[in-house]
């Protein structure tokens, strides 16, 4: 595994982080607990030092689960990022209908922050994210509740996730912010700007999305049917319908190529490529198992050629000529959450 030095947040961060959305109960099909405990001990054993989580990932069953794959371990050494600020809305609930809220506001903020910790069973932690921006809620407010919890030392570090470049800097003027997370992928590249004006500012990027939800990893060759409340069938990855499905696997195709010169499946040819880039200091991979644990980790024994890269970019540049984004950030509350 390699690492990357964050600049604020002075922390050496695996640049594989565990990404747990699927495990907390997503429309990715059926989980096992017990297997997604297995997936994430996997991840840490195998040199992975960062779990990114959030209360929105199954109503905090995902960092349920967290906390108990993590007993056993020196919980100083492992780094647990959860996100705050999307709430499953109630009224929706109760009509049997799937939906989030946000709010950032300092009450509901510092509310989550203690069921994060209460589901974690940790004491700290490392990073609270606030998971997307809510136009209601002035940042002065949502600075003032991130800063309490600092103060109270329940969190150490502060990030967020799907902001703009004026919305992270208008939040910094009250509080630090640390890191942040954005879409980004060989396919998803409407967010490269900020990350690097992020860079230059000291800020660390955390990346989600490398894989596509699978598109790029080799895994899929026709078209797939996929459940009707999985994320993939309802236009939230807009590249897993035609006309540019067929694009992607043109990409695919080039992929195939280098994952035979160096004799590695595609899936890690596509997580080189994507910590290859310098403004990611880390990319999220999410797994369900402990193989794809295994599978993603061995991507970071390695690394591409120069040469290798430029040929991926120039197949990109070919064969990409579209956003894949879901993450627009002025878009309506009504849209799907991440």
């Amino acid at each position: 595994m390699r690492y990357t030095h964050f600049k604020r947040a002075d922390l050496d961060v695996s640049q594989m982080a565990l990404g747990t959305w699927a495990i907390g109960g997503a429309g990715y099909g059926e989980t096992e607990d017990s297997e997604s405990i297995r997936a994430i001990r996997a991840a840490l054993d195998n040199g992975v030092n960062f779990i990114d989580t959030a209360r929105a990932y199954g109503t905090g069953h995902a960092e349920k689960l967290i906390g108990q794959a993590i007993k056993g371990y020196d919980r100083e050494k492992i780094l647990i990022a959860t996100k705050c600020g999307v709430m499953v809305s109630t009224i929706k609930a109760i009509r049997g209908e799937q939906g989030h809220v946000r709010d950032a506001s300092f009450a509901n903020i510092l509310y989550e922050c203690e069921k994060s910790l209460r589901a974690l069973d940790v004491d700290y932690i490392d990073v609270l994210y606030l998971h997307w921006p809510d136009f209601d809620t002035p940042l002065q407010e949502t600075a003032e509740a991130f800063n309490t919890l600092k103060k109270q030392g329940k969190i150490r570090f502060v990030g967020v996730s799907n902001f703009t470049a004026d919305q992270i800097e208008e939040l910094d003027k009250y509080c630090q912010v640390d890191v942040i997370q954005q879409p980004f992928s060989m396919i998803v590249k409407n967010d490269v700007e900020i990350m690097k004006w992020a860079k230059k500012k000291g800020i660390d990027t955390f990346t989600y999305g490398a894989l596509g939800s699978g598109i790029l990893s080799g895994k899929y060759r026709t078209l797939p049917q996929f459940g009707e409340k999985d994320p993939r069938s309802t236009g939230f990855y807009p590249y897993f319908k035609e006309p540019y499905f067929s694009k992607v696997m043109l990409l695919v195709n080039e992929l195939d190529k280098i994952a035979e010169e160096v004799n590695r499946p595609v899936n890690e040819v596509t997580l080189n490529w994507t910590v290859r880039n310098d403004f990611v200091s880390s990319t999220l991979c999410g797994v369900r198992t402990s193989e794809q644990a295994k599978a993603n980790t061995s991507a970071f024994d390695w690394a591409l050629t120069d040469e290798q890269f430029e040929r991926i970019n120039k197949a990109i540049e070919q064969y990409i000529d579209f956003d894949g984004s879901t993450s627009k950030q002025l878009r309506p509350r009504s849209a799907s959450e991440r």
